[in-house]
């Protein structure tokens, strides 16, 4: 079982920017890709970003495309997810999770089998 723990979530005014990262615990880490999504408070889990894990192709949602750059660093075992020009809307819990099974780069939540505590990412207008 792999461990994945979050960091880097806080309180930022509009327009500002935060850096998540996320750790994976071993050695011998490997997925085929590591997704952020998020969660506001009385909606659904939703994708944000995703990357492969070889490759470092990536995938976005719509509604952040442009704002938001995921990236990796494997002799880390981390991922990053760069937000900027942060609005409200924004404003989430944060979950990391890694794909050890599925091939390709999932945008679903169900294809990631190991999923972190969760960051909390709050936007003031």
């Amino acid at each position: 079982q792999v461990q994945l723990v979050e960091s880097g979530g806080g309180l930022v005014q509009a327009g500002g920017s935060l850096r998540l990262s996320c750790a994976a615990s071993g050695r011998t880490f490997s997925a085929y890709a590591m997704g952020w999504f998020r969660q506001a408070t009385g909606k659904e889990r939703e994708f944000v970003a995703a990357i492969s894990w070889s490759s470092g192709s990536t995938r976005y949602a719509d509604s952040v495309k442009g704002r938001v750059t995921i990236s990796k660093e494997n002799a880390k075992n981390t991922v990053y997810l760069q937000m900027n020009s942060l609005n409200p809307e924004d404003t989430a819990v944060y979950y990391c999770a890694a794909d050890r099974i599925w091939l390709g780069v999932p945008l679903t939540g169900d294809k990631y089998d190991s999923w972190g505590q969760g960051t909390q990412v709050t936007v003031s207008s």
